[in-house]
């Protein structure tokens, strides 16, 4: 390797893009190649970096095994950065696999946690957790020990566990400081500015107020019951009941508990329920079905006690009943949650995330902008949707994942 591509290589690893470009602009080389790319990579230009990634790993030579394989490592993660996650993880477990044979521990590590936070994004929170665990962040240099934190804390605060995203992200904070990366120490703070923000709304006998995720873990570890729209779960203690292919079901919940300790009139809740202006006894009866369903959900938490005007929720051992309820209100909540990451998501990597079609995905898109929340640039497959976070507000609740039971 030449000065030029040492002391190129060293400004890319101190987080200096512009100061490695000036020293490698000019060159077509392979390793000049990938150099630029990665330079491009860590100023925002991830079309272009791709194409001279690609470049670079078709100009190093069969024999030239890992430097083929750090390209195909640099371009995984343009891929996650531009939220493009269907590139294939075989093909990056191989590139990791060839690293580690050959002894480039530190390229095999950030291989590495480029999967777990693939996993991550798409909700896979158990599996991430597990793979992370079989990284050590002693092994691991200040940068990469910076992003091993990072995706740390992310999984924590899809846990709701406030306390071990904050001792993570100090724990970020430190080795971003250490490496002197400065988009990195940036990182940090912002996702530092997460712990900081509402989460949730908490909707508790008439009132109403917000919550941070510090709250929401006391709340999640008290004895009151919990109807939970973030997660469409009813929840007590322990015991907790999914809602989410249940809308219905859902709906009833949180009038029901939204009301408590008072009963809820029939025909309000059919209007909840089934969004009906007017309801006649065709409706009720039905009514009476999904109630006696509910009923039988819940029955190991509450009892649904029918009244002379309609339904009351009576739990069998919590003091309270509270709504854990969205920080702002929207149809696509779930969508907006993706996007508000700041970053460029297509069209099939939200699908991915969110277990949905794209058809289903692009109608929704297509309905937030609209609204002006949402905006796309570029044409064809090269189209991405981003939209900026929801002022004052943190959206982790929504993202997908599950609620912990244990």
């Amino acid at each position: 390797m030449d000065s030029l591509i040492s002391a190129g290589a060293r400004a890319l690893a101190a987080g200096d893009p512009i100061g490695a470009l000036k020293l490698v602009a000019l060159r077509n080389d392979a390793a000049g190649l990938a150099l630029r790319g990665i330079a491009l990579a860590q100023l925002g230009e991830y079309g272009r970096a791709r194409e001279l990634l690609r470049a670079a790993t078709r100009a190093f030579s069969v024999r030239e095994t890992v430097a083929r394989a750090r390209c195909i490592v640099a371009e995984a993660e343009i891929a996650l950065a531009s939220r493009d996650l269907g590139f294939a993880p075989k093909t990056l477990e191989s590139a990791r696999a060839t690293l580690e044979a050959h002894g480039d521990t530190a390229n095999a590590a950030h291989a590495r946690l480029l999967t777990i936070q693939r996993l991550l994004l798409l909700g896979n929170v158990e599996e991430a957790q597990r793979a992370l665990a079989e990284l050590h962040a002693s092994a691991l240099p200040p940068a990469l020990q910076a992003a091993r934190a990072l995706i740390a804390a992310g999984i924590a605060m899809r846990r709701v566990r406030a306390s071990e995203a904050r001792a993570a992200l100090a724990r970020a904070d430190r080795a971003a400081r250490t490496a002197g990366i400065a988009a990195l120490v940036s990182e940090v703070r912002s996702a530092k500015s997460m712990l900081d923000t509402p989460v949730a709304r908490l909707l508790e006998k008439g009132s109403e107020r917000l919550l941070l995720l510090d709250e929401v873990e006391s709340l999640l570890a008290s004895s009151a019951l919990i109807v939970d729209g973030c997660r469409y779960v009813v929840r007590q203690a322990k015991h907790v009941v999914s809602l989410a292919r249940r809308p219905i079901l859902l709906a009833l919940a949180h009038a029901l508990a939204r009301a408590w300790p008072h009963d809820v009139p029939r025909d309000a809740l059919v209007a909840r329920a089934f969004r009906l202006a007017l309801s006649d006894e065709s409706h009720r009866a039905r009514l009476r079905v999904e109630i006696g369903r509910l009923r039988k959900l819940l029955e190991p938490i509450a009892a649904i006690e029918a009244t002379r005007h309609g339904f009351a929720l009576a739990p069998r051992r919590a003091r309270n009943v509270v709504v854990l309820a969205r920080p702002v209100e929207d149809k696509y909540a779930d969508v907006l949650a993706l996007l508000a990451d700041g970053e460029s998501w297509s069209t099939s990597a939200l699908a991915l995330a969110l277990g949905s079609s794209q058809r289903t995905v692009q109608r929704a898109l297509e309905s937030l902008a609209r609204a002006g929340k949402v905006q796309a640039f570029g044409l064809g497959r090269a189209r991405r949707w981003a939209t900026p976070p929801l002022p004052g507000f943190t959206t982790v609740l929504l993202l997908p994942a599950s609620l912990p039971t244990d």
